[in-house]
């Protein structure tokens, strides 16, 4: 496929935010023993680590496709990578454990301005028929932070102290950030308001029910806190759906739930990152405090899951421009959940890592069908003015699958297990490693719903949803 300089600029910059970003998440993920034995604290400290960040990330992304919409793709996206990077280095800094938390949280912020904006960018550059093979190359190349960020992250624990993967963003996001100014052309989506309630009730609602789930680890699910909790994300969800009904300009426009595929596709992207994010978690604790692996070799031992995005998104990507995404999506969700639910089955204190290797295989595999044709099928069903609010919307949902993932299998752990012991850790891991089985596998249920094939290169705008019903 040959590029022209300026998408090929938009390819290489988009994909350097995708790097940042999954790099910070998966190096956070096999640093958590190293952060516990340094600042404490229990299984619902290390969430936050992760959570505090995810949450941030997903309650900003719509808001700010909105905002590259009216003050432009380019400016918005630089701001988030500045904001990511001094918030990076916030956290390299980090005395405890609650400034950590804050300062993951600020990090979320700049990497729900550059997630959202980074695939419309790169959307925008690209015709839809080549747009499945483009955003395969993408996750790619993101894929060398997927495949290198447990190894990173576990040699720089290793070899120097985990304050240093956060200092590991500042030169890259510094580059991307001048680079994007010089090489990125400005674009703007149509100019719309701000839906301040809607963004206020959506992200009240989604830290409510974080808390909540996150909580209830700590105090049992009977508490008046984790109770009142779930009871206010309810309402202000509910109060979000009827408030998006009535609003003149929406951060969800409701129709867009009405085109079957797109929802299809956004409750498989739910599902797909609640299943990989959770199960990343677990197995970083098993690994490290089950087995007594050390970071370094953690990272090694994460390869055969981690580096088959590396060798087969671009493959997923081209061959669902062909067949249609729904094939690659239930394939490969199917897999993850055969082989998260393999390793669970056979896990032990005792086990040795050869056992391991071909449900690690399996998984990453699958993984690797799914990452591509998720976000493609939820672009190509909606018309080009729409692409902006969908991408936020998709990036949203996935970010607080993350969330939920991460929340559930804590919960089942610790109803099971603690880390207090490697046999105790085995008790909880095997039940919580089966939830993130599960979740993949209810992935690959949802994904029937999504039957979008590529979408014609003669099909206008207005055409595009209804034809994609039509293949249905």
């Amino acid at each position: 496929m040959r590029l022209t300089k300026s998408a090929g600029w938009a390819l290489a910059l988009t994909s350097v935010a995708f790097f940042m970003t999954a790099l910070d998440t998966l190096v956070v993920i096999t640093a958590l023993p190293a952060i516990h034995a340094g600042l404490g604290g229990g299984i619902s400290t290390l969430e936050w680590m992760v959570n505090a960040y995810t949450l941030t990330l997903a309650a900003g992304i719509i808001t700010a496709a909105a905002l590259g919409d009216r003050f432009g793709r380019r400016r918005m996206y630089v701001a988030g990578l500045l904001l990511f990077t001094a918030a990076s280095a916030a956290c390299a800094l980090a005395p405890n454990a609650g400034v950590l938390i804050g300062a993951r949280a600020i990090q979320g912020l700049g990497a729900a301005l550059i997630t959202p904006l980074s695939l419309t960018i790169l959307a925008s550059a690209f015709a839809a028929e080549r747009r499945g093979a483009v955003v395969g190359i993408m996750g790619a190349i993101g894929g060398l932070a997927i495949a290198g960020g447990p190894l990173v992250g576990g040699a720089v624990v290793y070899n120097l102290d985990w304050h240093w993967i956060f200092w590991l963003n500042v030169p890259i996001g510094l580059a991307a950030a001048a680079l994007a100014m010089s090489r990125l052309p400005e674009s703007r989506g149509p100019a719309a308001r701000i839906d301040v309630p809607g963004v206020a009730m959506a992200a009240t609602g989604a830290v409510a029910l974080a808390w909540g789930l996150v909580r209830a680890v700590d105090v049992g699910w009977g508490s008046w806190q984790v109770i009142g909790a779930l009871v206010l994300a309810a309402l202000l969800i509910a109060g979000f759906l009827a408030w998006e009904r009535r609003a003149s300009e929406p951060m969800l426009p409701l129709r867009l739930l009405r085109i079957p595929a797109f929802t299809a596709a956004n409750a498989t992207g739910f599902l797909m990152f609640a299943s990989i994010t959770s199960a990343a978690f677990m197995m970083a604790q098993y690994f490290q405090l089950g087995l007594g692996y050390s970071p370094v070799s953690t990272g090694l031992r994460f390869l055969p899951w981690t580096l088959t995005p590396l060798l087969i998104a671009p493959a997923a990507g081209a061959i669902a421009d062909k067949i249609g995404s729904r094939p690659l999506m239930v394939l490969g969700l199917a897999m993850q959940g055969a082989g998260l639910a393999w390793i669970a089955l056979g896990a032990t204190t005792t086990a040795g890592y050869g056992w391991y290797v071909l449900p690690l295989i399996t998984a990453g595999a699958g993984i690797s069908m799914a990452i591509p044709t998720v976000p493609t099928t939820a672009l190509n069903v909606v018309p080009p003015a729409d692409m902006g609010k969908a991408s936020g919307v998709q990036n949203t949902v996935q970010r607080f699958g993350a969330v939920f993932g991460v929340a559930i299998v804590a919960a089942v752990f610790s109803a099971n297990g603690h880390l207090g012991s490697p046999a105790e850790l085995i008790s909880g891991f095997r039940p919580a490693l089966a939830a993130a089985a599960g979740l993949s596998v209810a992935g690959a249920l949802t994904a029937l719903g999504a039957g979008a094939r590529r979408r014609s290169p003669s099909a206008s705008p207005q055409q595009v949803p209804a034809l994609t019903a039509a293949r249905r």
